[in-house]
């Protein structure tokens, strides 16, 4: 099978691994903590937007908007962080993140009105579009091969601390005022940046991009801090010059700017327009990963999880809203099997296993939902426990694989001339799925079921699960720098089988399908 020869691991990898290098994990901390910003806006509203209903006196359709569409705001930040961060730097960026999403906090928290509360909405979902795609690139950028599963895994575990945050907030001020509760839930979201933004500034910029813009002798200095061993730092900035076609031996700051300083120019060309058979697989598999993360439907279980236990039998808001504080611990505690083994068992082996059990556990959840549907008026305790579980089994197999391993997958694979650029496209079309899930599943249980629901989304997470199987080489122990040779391998290998088609048609006198003709003309192009 062609994923599975991608999947042979160079020799050296299989060696003893050398220790963790402190400074790459300080770097790669400091970086991922701005993603604390959107786990706390996703948790905090699930339970604000309670208080907000009754508070604003607005309808279930307003409320499913306002929870949603901060997802599809982040669109305009994550596409304009590509460019943004190759223009002022990765670590500029992620101060301009904090810096949006304060505003935005403090837009949310003193709104008066409905509207006033969508601007602040708009504002802060412009900050966490640039914290999602800045934090993972920033980390796989500087963190060494050896550990930079590990690293790049760390956004999402802020994530799921924001999470857990929010709900902790949500609970905190549950008891007070309706007319105060839910701002001062909101408001909580402003102070994560103000120490964000301090702690980001004492941070390393990326070496990669420090090259980008000649400056080497910088690179070179970032690299020998976050590399295991001086070996691998010298190796890792040979790479990097090749990969952008500055000679081994130009170590002239000024020269290399002058030649070859990257702008931006050409790549959405070759991103979009005419990209290579390894840059579009690239692509297609740094987009579906993204699209079934969201598609599968983790955002509604996480923002509309108060309600999902109140039809479990949990009937007072205060109880329900405690309740999703587990779902926070189970997230923020799970997520860290992959940390402390993705870099060990690899990144398809994880992403398998957590959508296999994110579907048993969508199937239990709708048919224990389904029961309690089917018996209006029963006080069933055994299928609200086993709903409970299940929301919390799902949340556990979501933490453990999908949830970071598609930041970390999609922030490798990109060939570093295309790397912003290629991790904005990814974490735009997770936005959108975002928006789209959460915006529609008020409308969509009430049409076909909180049970319908639930299979409908493990269903997308089974297909998911084909799609991780057939498509997605492991990227384990390769450099960044190796990835578009990875990818080439299997687009050939693909392309390569098509031809053996071909010739075994002209040979057996039988005629030819357009596809494989359209295969052996691609590969003949690319002068591969």
């Amino acid at each position: 099978m062609n994923i599975e020869k991608a999947n042979s691991l160079p020799e050296e990898t299989m060696s003893k691994r050398p220790p963790r290098n402190k400074y790459a994990i300080a770097c790669a901390l400091l970086a991922s903590m701005t993603s604390v910003l959107l786990g706390y806006d996703i948790a905090v509203m699930s339970g604000a937007q309670i208080y907000i209903k009754e508070n604003l006196h607005i309808t279930d359709t307003q409320i499913e908007i306002l929870a949603g569409i901060i997802n599809l705001y982040s669109l305009v930040g994550s596409l304009a962080a590509g460019r943004t961060s190759d223009w002022i730097g990765r670590r500029y960026t992620m101060v301009l993140a904090a810096a949006i999403f304060f505003a935005g906090a403090l837009l949310m928290g003193l709104a008066p009105n409905y509207a006033i509360l969508m601007l602040g909405r708009f504002v802060a979902g412009i900050g966490v579009g640039y914290a999602l795609m800045i934090a993972p690139v920033y980390t796989a950028e500087v963190s060494p091969a050896s550990s930079r599963g590990c690293l790049t895994s760390f956004p999402e575990v802020f994530i799921n601390s924001g999470i857990l945050l929010g709900y902790v907030a949500n609970v905190a001020f549950s008891k007070l005022p309706i007319n105060i509760n839910w701002r001062l839930m909101l408001l909580g979201g402003a102070v994560p940046p103000v120490f964000l933004a301090a702690g980001v500034l004492a941070m390393p910029e990326s070496p990669r991009w420090l090259v980008m813009q000649g400056r080497i002798d910088e690179a070179q200095r970032v690299l020998f801090k976050t590399s295991d061993t001086p070996e691998e730092a010298e190796e890792r900035l040979r790479d990097i010059k090749s990969t952008l076609g500055i000679p081994d031996d130009c170590t002239d700051d000024n020269s290399v700017a002058m030649i070859k300083r990257n702008s931006g120019e050409g790549v959405w060309k070759e991103l979009l327009l005419r990209p290579t058979p390894s840059v579009r697989r690239i692509l297609i598999a740094a987009v579906g990963l993204q699209f079934f993360q969201q598609a599968s439907g983790i955002d509604s279980l996480v923002l509309y999880s108060p309600r999902i236990f109140e039809k479990a039998g949990l009937n007072s808001n205060s109880n329900s809203i405690g309740a999703t504080v587990a779902v926070g611990f189970c997230k923020t505690a799970f997520v860290l099997v992959s940390v402390f083994f993705v870099d060990q068992i690899g990144r398809r082996t994880l992403l398998l296993a957590s959508s296999t059990g994110m579907v048993i556990s969508f199937l239990i959840l709708g048919s224990s939902l389904a029961v309690i549907d089917s018996n209006p008026g029963k006080k069933l305790t055994w299928a609200g426990a086993l709903s409970i579980t299940s929301v919390l089994t799902f949340t556990a197999s979501f933490a453990s694989g999908y949830g970071p391993l598609a930041w970390v997958y999609s922030s490798e694979i990109f060939p570093l001339r295309l790397r912003a650029q290629g991790a904005s496209i990814g974490t735009a079309v997770n936005r959108i799925m975002s928006g789209v899930v959460t915006m529609t599943f008020l409308s969509l249980y009430k049409a076909i079921t909180l049970a319908g629901s639930f299979y409908l989304y493990a269903g997308i997470a089974a297909l998911g699960a084909l799609f991780i199987y057939f498509f997605l080489p492991e990227t384990r122990g390769r450099s960044l720098e190796d990835m578009e040779e990875l990818f080439g391998k299997v687009a050939e290998e693909k392309v390569g089988e098509k031809n053996g088609e071909v010739t075994s048609a002209f040979a057996e006198n039988r005629p030819v399908n357009k596809e494989d003709m359209d295969g052996k003309a691609e590969l003949d192009t690319s002068g591969k």
